[in-house]
């Protein structure tokens, strides 16, 4: 392997720099579907009944994830997000539902949610309009988080668009009190960095204290290019962000877009890879109706979200940089090691990479067993420090692995064994 290894700046293993949100949501990541990236802002039902915004999209979402096993993995949340609403207010101030594609109200649509044993998530904005240009809750703060519970919703993203940035904070602020006053759990999804992000760094441990969870960086879009870009954000960043992630509150980097048209298998791996490595929610925009096969079974790999979901709650982040890889860790419960290994290049084939050069290799002192997971399952067996184990992965693919020290109980035994074993071949 040619190449020196660079080492970045490591945030330790540390807890976060904040209480979370005293609601009791979103322990670990979040699972679930969100229509945005997929199916945006598609509102003409009499051209496209099927994929239009409506209620009728939503129940078949649900259904799907209840009978082809999003439930079951983990896939709680159905998220409506921009373009649900009438353009006007009811006569009472309230957001109400456009008739015509949500005929039966959003307190319909959440009772066949909760039927499914699943969650409706709902979207609103802290300015004056949502992005899309629908009725905004500046004003209405209280209005609209009652509105939400008397629907008896589960999740709110709440977009910043159409807000003087210098009044954010106050604004995301005013919506988690108004949330918690209503008296029902709505987990509450934040977009609060992400807009003060350009005016200056954002107040983590304030963002921490008052959301479940945040974006910090742009939209993902169907595309390779899109994915790196937050991946790139996010290592840069990971100083000032890493810190705030934990049981309660999250860095959110944006949608899972695998099933879709713009990655490749590997690059669907990558990303679902590194979402687990970094404890994001794992939100999918994509159409579980009709879905690759490779795809589903990687969404639904019980392994990635074992990690994804870990009890330790801490956020991993990039450790190094050689030969056009990049190495990624997150430290997992029972003293467990995750270690991403992208390769960087695209061009040309699978490429090897010596996994004594992860700088967390240092956990297999002095021995350790070696999981990976992709891009296939194989159990890699008993190594150590200086072992000269190689893993592949191919161009903008990644390897992900899970490393287990090994006590010294059970390396008693194992010597144990070792020592019967040749007493008996010598016989």
């Amino acid at each position: 392997m040619r190449g020196a290894v660079v080492l970045l700046g490591l945030v330790g293993f540390i807890g976060p720099a904040a209480e979370a949100l005293d609601n009791g949501l979103a322990l670990r990541p979040t699972m679930g579907w969100l229509h945005w990236e997929r199916f945006m802002c598609q509102i003409d039902c009499d051209r496209d009944p099927d994929n239009c915004i409506s209620e009728r999209l939503y129940m078949q979402m649900a259904d799907v994830m209840v009978k082809e096993g999003w439930k079951e993995a983990g896939y709680e949340y159905v998220c409506i997000d921009d373009c649900w609403p009438s353009r006007q207010r009811d006569a009472q101030g309230r957001l109400q539902a456009d008739p015509k594609r949500f005929p039966g109200g959003i307190k319909k649509l959440a009772d066949y949610i909760h039927s499914k044993g699943l969650k409706l998530g709902i979207y609103a904005d802290v300015g004056k309009k949502t992005c899309a240009g629908y009725p905004g809750s500046l004003g209405y703060y209280e209005t609209d988080a009652q509105t939400f519970a008397d629907w008896t919703v589960d999740l709110l993203k709440f977009d910043g668009c159409y807000m003087d940035w210098t009044l954010l904070g106050e604004g995301y602020m005013n919506m988690s009190k108004a949330l918690n006053k209503t008296g029902r759990s709505i987990l509450y999804s934040c977009e609060w960095p992400l807009y003060e992000w350009p005016f200056k760094q954002p107040n983590y441990t304030a963002i921490r204290e008052t959301c479940n969870h945040w974006r910090n960086f742009n939209d993902v879009y169907d595309s390779w290019s899109s994915v790196k870009s937050i991946l790139d954000w996010t290592a840069s960043h990971q100083d000032v962000i890493v810190p705030s992630a934990g049981s309660g509150g999250w860095n959110d980097p944006d949608m899972l877009v695998i099933g879709n048209f713009g990655l490749s298998h590997d690059q669907q791996e990558s990303q679902m890879a590194l979402w687990a490595i970094m404890a994001a929610p794992l939100l999918m925009s994509n159409d579980p109706r009709d879905i690759c096969p490779r795809s589903k079974e990687l969404l639904q790999n019980r392994r990635i979200i074992d990690i994804s979901q870990d009890p330790l709650g801490k956020q991993g982040y990039r450790t190094a940089k050689v030969d056009s890889f990049e190495v990624w860790e997150r430290p997992l419960s029972q003293n467990r090691l995750a270690i991403a290994v992208m390769n960087q290049q695209e061009i040309g084939g699978a490429r090897g990479f010596v996994i004594r050069a992860v700088p967390g290799w240092k956990i297999c002192d002095p021995l350790c067993n070696v999981t990976q997971i992709l891009p296939q399952y194989k159990e890699l067996g008993v190594q150590t420090p200086k072992s000269k184990l190689v893993i592949s992965a191919n161009p903008s693919g990644t390897a992900l692995l899970t490393v287990t020290p090994i006590s010294s109980n059970f390396r008693r035994m194992l010597y144990r064994q070792d020592a019967i074993k040749q007493k008996y071949t010598n016989l």
